[in-house]
């Protein structure tokens, strides 16, 4: 059932590679879906020249490329809602021209003068136009807590894309930036991984069965295993990722979001201030490692060349000398009843065995090993498991049984769900069903500010003076197509453990 506002989406930086690859896709797939409002368009703004039509004409092909089920007519239809404007978006001249413009869209499609910004820029100007924004007054939000009724008010807020800033400092400076122009309820800090249908229903799976929550603790869980492996280079962005590396790019953002979802206590209720709070009550219970611990609680590398393309360090845009991570694996403990003593361990890179995106929660084995006499009979695989997000949609939980026929002989078998085969649906681009979210002024999927803040001082030991010791020796450590530098296996070794590699 449609819920969703009628509104302009303003998107700023509209000829970059995440409007046209990820967010026009998107928004035609919710069209499709009958998600957006009538009234509701999209206003791209980006300095180059161009008309409404020619935007539309370009961005035909992207969408044509991205989304499975392509219709013509479809996109027609679709097309009708695309609006461009040229302007610089950090000069303060681009604002009345800009202003007018949305006026006329207002008036033209009946928006009701509601407004959703997407910073689709370079993190370095997402504070000079959330200024430019604030200046130009086009910010009335505050406006609806003194009304009578708040529906009849017009709404503005605003999404941000990641990188939220590039280290805890910076983070805390933007989320000031953005509270002078915006209500805390109005700022939507995006991360497309909680638009994954498996991500979401890690909180189903969890909290909506009773077979999984008496055991979901430290009494009976050995530990839990995140992975993003890429069998990709860093591509065209070689010298944006020697600023960022592996731990701000993934384990910061993406994977401490999967964490969070694994990791916190179940909400009163599935409201967005009940799952956000618990959110940033986990990621505030992270045990920040001292200086001594750090380099025994991660494992980084660069991968070394495959004779197609140079070790990291070799490659056009990476700084000499530099120790910028394209693989890292971290273990995280928390301080809280629940996981005492319980470690997680989070890994990402590039140009490794395979693509996967998972979660591997491993049980402890039995308390008592009935079966330690039984010849052929043991528990050398506990039983685990499996969330697989990505490329498979999959839940697989491991268990022994016995082998049919004479004798005492244990096998571990897999109880598997396909989301794919069981639902016969196919996966949407996660950024829409986020962005429908943010119209309809739902914030459960977004991160709060002092859970961005609490992120950036858990990793913050892995990433300054203290890691330069695991930064040692970091130059082409692991070979393309391996699971890693030796590290990283060490990293688990020293605690009795391995990585779940393979299936």
């Amino acid at each position: 059932m449609l819920t969703t506002d009628p509104c302009i989406l303003v998107i700023f930086g509209a000829s970059g590679d995440l409007a046209s690859r990820k967010l026009v896709p998107a928004m035609y797939e919710m069209h499709v879906a009958g998600q957006l409002h009538p009234s509701t368009v999209i206003l791209g703004v980006s300095r180059t020249q161009k008309s409404d039509d020619a935007w539309r004409d370009e961005l035909k092909s992207w969408v044509e490329r991205q989304v499975k089920k392509f219709d013509a007519a479809k996109y027609a239809e679709f097309a009708r809602r695309l609006f461009y404007f040229a302007g610089d978006a950090v000069k303060r001249e681009c604002y009345p021209p800009l202003e007018a413009r949305l006026a006329e869209l207002a008036e033209e499609k009946g928006t009701r003068g509601n407004l959703l910004f997407f910073l689709s820029v370079a993190e370095s100007l997402y504070e000079p136009i959330v200024e430019r924004i604030d200046e130009a007054g086009l910010v009335v939000e505050g406006k609806r807590w003194c009304s009578i009724d708040p529906s009849t008010r017009s709404w503005q807020r605003i999404i941000v894309e990641k990188p939220f800033g590039h280290d805890a400092a910076s983070a805390a400076s933007l989320n000031r930036a953005l509270g002078r122009a915006f209500e805390e309820e109005a700022i939507y800090r995006i991360d497309h991984y909680l638009g994954k249908e498996l991500v979401q229903s890690m909180l189903v799976l969890r909290f909506g069965n009773s077979i999984f929550e008496p055991v979901w603790n430290w009494q009976y869980i050995d530990h839990v295993q995140i992975t993003a492996a890429e069998t990709v280079s860093v591509g065209q962005r070689t010298a944006f990722y020697d600023e960022t590396g592996a731990i701000r790019d993934m384990i910061q953002s993406h994977l401490f979001q999967v964490l969070a979802f694994v990791a916190m206590e179940p909400p009163s209720l599935y409201t967005p201030e009940n799952v956000r709070a618990e959110k940033i009550k986990i990621i505030d219970s992270i045990s920040v490692p001292t200086a001594d611990e750090v380099a025994t609680h991660c494992a980084l590398g660069q991968f070394a060349s495959d004779g197609k393309e140079g070790a990291y360090h070799e490659l056009a845009g990476v700084a000499q000398g530099s120790t910028t991570e394209t693989y890292a694996a971290i273990k995280v403990h928390f301080d809280n009843w629940r996981w005492a003593g319980t470690p997680f361990y989070i890994r990402t890179g590039k140009k490794l065995a395979q693509k996967r995106t998972e979660v591997v929660v491993q049980f402890k084995p039995p308390a008592a090993n009935l079966f330690r006499k039984v010849a052929g009979f043991g528990n050398e695989t506990p039983n685990r498991l499996v969330i697989e997000i990505a490329p498979k949609e999959r839940f697989n939980l491991r268990f022994e049984v016995k082998v049919p026929g004479f004798g005492l002989r244990g096998a571990n078998v897999d109880m598997q769900l396909d989301y794919a085969d069981h639902f016969k649906a196919e996966p949407v681009e996660a950024y829409g069903p986020l962005i429908v979210d943010a119209m309809r002024g739902d914030q459960t999927l977004f991160k709060h500010r002092v859970e961005v803040e609490g992120a950036w001082n858990a990793v913050m030991p892995f990433l300054d003076a203290r890691s330069a010791a695991a930064r040692a020796g970091i130059r082409a450590n692991y070979a393309v197509g391996s699971w890693g530098p030796a590290a990283a296996d060490e990293l688990l070794a020293r605690d009795g453990r391995a990585w779940r590699n393979e299936p």
